[in-house]
């Protein structure tokens, strides 16, 4: 099989691919033909050097989280499985003994990590981590869904939102972003996006934000928001200033999550309206499998729509990877490894 391999941390210039052996599986194992696997920065972080999941010892690397394809082979155990199964992964890798496991929600596991693998040909997963995939659905919407759906579904739920409410997404025009104002309009809540990009905007309207926003600054942000309404909710994902920013606009009693750090990895914020306003902060990672179940349920029953912005075949693996790094994507970039 064929493979976009990592051979050095950098841009898109480190990512070569290679010939490897076909897989088998093991004991509760599946193998499948990936059709679709989806970037995130998570992926990008890898490249970059800068994930505390992956040292330069694991180099060369296979990357991508985010999976759709078809059954090719199953190991013993593998209940409920058959070859041709069209399926998704959920790449959540949790320990399923200690407390978090067993009492839920899992990402909350003790030993949380990601599956990493789907950026081949084929990949070997653990079967049980694999949902079918409703006949509605493509191969690229799916891989659409794992990380970024998943988590913007999760901060929602988090927060609260629900019908009537408004949501404010700073850049919003990335996968979680995007994400977040789709699935806002799915709970019947009011969104706000940004962007710097006049053309991302237009097309943040077009799949349903409400209100728009051509900037970056978080100071004009925060006076733009205002002249809107004051958020129940802020989905942030960019962490930096954008925490503090994120605050002074929250109405009172408003929720904020973080799910990311994009903007910084450190975040100040003034104490005393904090508390006095009883202002939420907090942090998210993933979501749960029934979360992308249901996130998949949506797409067949027309709920929404996940938005791919571009897709690549596995040579061009690494140019999807600059592209991310160019920041001109809107929406997915999915590869395409296997027709």
């Amino acid at each position: 099989m064929r493979a976009a391999v990592f051979t050095a941390f950098g841009g898109g210039d480190a990512v070569e691919i290679q010939e490897r052996p076909d897989l088998e599986p093991g004991a509760g194992e599946a193998v499948i033909d990936v059709h679709a696997a989806s970037l995130n920065r998570h992926d990008l972080w890898i490249l970059q050097g800068n994930s505390a999941m992956v040292s330069a010892e694991a180099l060369p690397f296979v990357s991508g989280l985010d999976a759709a394809g078809v059954v090719s082979a199953v190991g013993e155990g593998a209940d409920g499985l058959a070859e041709g199964d069209r399926v998704l992964l959920c790449p959540n890798e949790t320990c399923g003994i200690c407390r978090y496991c067993r009492e839920g929600p899992e990402m909350l596991c003790e030993q949380f990590s990601l599956y990493h693998g789907a950026f081949a040909e084929q990949a070997l997963v653990d079967a049980h981590r694999l949902l079918p995939l409703p006949a509605d659905v493509s191969y690229t919407d799916a891989a659409a869904l794992p990380t970024a759906y998943v988590t913007a579904w999760r901060m929602l739920q988090t927060a609260g939102v629900g019908p009537g409410d408004l949501v404010f997404v700073p850049g919003a025009t990335g996968g979680v972003g995007v994400a977040a104002v789709q699935l806002s309009s799915v709970l019947a809540a009011e969104t706000i996006g940004t962007s710097t990009s006049e053309r991302k905007l237009d097309r943040l309207e077009a799949v349903g934000c409400d209100h728009t926003i051509r900037s970056d600054d978080p100071d004009e942000l925060v006076d733009a928001v205002g002249s809107i309404g004051s958020p129940d909710a802020v989905m942030n994902h960019l962490g930096g200033e954008f925490t503090q920013a994120g605050l002074e606009m929250l109405r009172r009693g408003g929720t904020m999550v973080i799910c990311g750090r994009t903007a910084g990895d450190r975040s100040a914020f003034d104490v005393a309206p904090f508390f006095l306003q009883h202002h939420r902060i907090v942090g998210s990672t993933m979501g749960t499998q029934n979360d992308l179940a249901t996130l998949a349920d949506l797409v067949a029953d027309g709920a929404f729509e996940p938005l791919v912005g571009e897709t690549y075949a596995l040579e061009e693996t690494g140019a999807a990877f600059d592209d991310m790094l160019e920041r001109d994507a809107f929406g997915k970039l999915v590869v395409e490894p296997s027709e």
